[in-house]
């Protein structure tokens, strides 16, 4: 019996484990210093030459991080050790790490790895628990002599292989969250007669604490930019639940309060819901609620300490529109109020995180971004502007920003 008919799981078995390796959507990508950071202590304390993470596919076993080998990426899965550290997982063995003290003396002799001078004569692995509970991959260890592991180099290899199995599982995770945090932007606005509306939002991390909405209401649109303190999941949290309760106070505003509708009665409403959730995590969020009467360009807003908002006139001059608010959950007395601002044929507004500034200055600086801004007026171009700069270099902070022009008449 072949190796890889002695290690198969069975069909609905091997099926859902794959499912979970496809669900981290880590195959194929590059390399990270978080798993370096393990496979290279994992030989400095274990005295080992060799030491990988890898994820074990359907035909191969591929490396995320592989130490000491040349293998090209990855080794045909029926010929690893690795398949068996997996399948000791579902077999349901009391002893989690699969060590082989010298691979000559074992099943696995004829491996191609195992054989001939500098092959893999000791092996050790642990097998990595991913989405579902399933065996996604391995952490393992390697060595050219054939040698024995003590009782706390055991531990030390489990505390390893664990310290990895939480790095992919955090992977996991970030991309679940930011995956849904792409799907919660906003649908183009392509339906405001008259407008031209683009927005961008790029995380510096995989998910960040910024956010942008849009959304038509009678008789026009309500637009939202914040930045929830802090980056990471648990900002993440927080966004989407600002995002969700600020479209609903909006949207139950606008269908109870007919013509009359002040953009401030929304946020006010908001801080009150959220008052305990922000002050239990002690957390804050800056944002600017605008709602635009289509008819005449009324913008009315509410600037609750953002305080990066521009209005670029005809005449390409950038004025910035200054803060008249605290955040949501500093104070709990703190009221906000609207302001009107009458966009001309031509205008435009841009609303941006504090982000923009470092990507287009020193972070403090104001003038920059603003001469940025009178050269970009234009919502779709400033916005393709900006997604080329985000790719060539990294992110300091996230960049989120809307830009909401009225189209110059005739």
């Amino acid at each position: 019996m072949s190796l890889n008919d002695r290690y198969a799981l069975p069909t609905a078995l091997e099926a859902a484990r794959l499912h979970a390796v496809d669900q981290l959507f880590q195959l194929d990508t590059e390399p990270e210093d978080r798993f370096a950071r393990v496979t290279s202590m994992a030989r400095c304390a274990l005295d080992v030459p060799m030491a990988a993470v890898s994820l074990l596919a359907e035909d191969r076993q591929w490396f995320k991080q592989c130490d000491g080998m040349t293998l090209g990426g990855f080794v045909p899965r029926d010929q690893t050790v690795c398949q068996a550290t997996v399948a000791r997982f579902y077999r349901g063995d009391l002893d989690p790490l699969h060590i082989i003290e010298d691979t000559w003396q074992s099943e696995f002799s004829e491996l191609p790895a195992v054989q001939g001078e500098g092959g893999i004569r000791f092996y050790a692995g642990y097998p990595l628990v991913g989405p579902g509970g399933h065996a996604v991959g391995t952490f393992c260890v390697y060595d050219t002599r054939p040698r024995s592991l003590d009782a706390a180099q055991r531990r030390t290899l489990l505390e390893l292989a664990r310290w990895a199995e939480r790095e992919l599982q955090n992977s996991d995770d970030l991309d679940r969250a930011a995956a849904v945090q792409r799907q919660l932007l906003p649908a183009p606005l392509t339906d405001l007669a008259g407008y031209s509306v683009s927005g961008l939002c790029v995380p510096a991390f995989a998910v960040g604490g910024d956010f942008y909405d849009h959304y038509p209401v009678s008789g026009g649109a309500v637009f939202t930019i914040a930045d929830v303190m802090g980056k990471g999941l648990a900002a993440a949290i927080l966004t989407a639940t600002v995002r969700s309760a600020l479209r609903g106070a909006s949207r139950a505003i606008d269908w109870t309060g007919g013509g009359d509708v002040d953009i401030a009665d929304a946020v006010n409403s908001v801080a009150v819901q959220l008052a305990d959730d922000l002050d239990s995590t002690e957390s804050f969020v800056t944002l600017m609620h605008l709602r635009l009467r289509a008819a005449d360009g009324a913008l009315d807003y509410v600037d609750a300490g953002h305080g990066f908002a521009v209005h670029i006139g005809a005449d390409r001059q950038a004025r910035p529109l200054h803060s008249r608010g605290l955040p949501l959950g500093v104070s709990p007395e703190e009221t906000w109020s609207s302001v009107r601002l009458m966009l001309a044929p031509g205008d435009t507004v841009v609303i941006a995180s504090d982000g923009l500034l470092d990507l287009v200055g020193d972070g403090t600086d104001m003038r920059p971004a603003l001469e940025f801004l009178a050269g970009h007026s234009d919502p779709t171009e400033l916005c393709a502007t900006l997604r080329a700069m985000t790719g060539d270099r990294p992110c300091l902070d996230d960049v989120t920003l809307v830009a909401i022009r009225r189209e110059a008449s005739g």
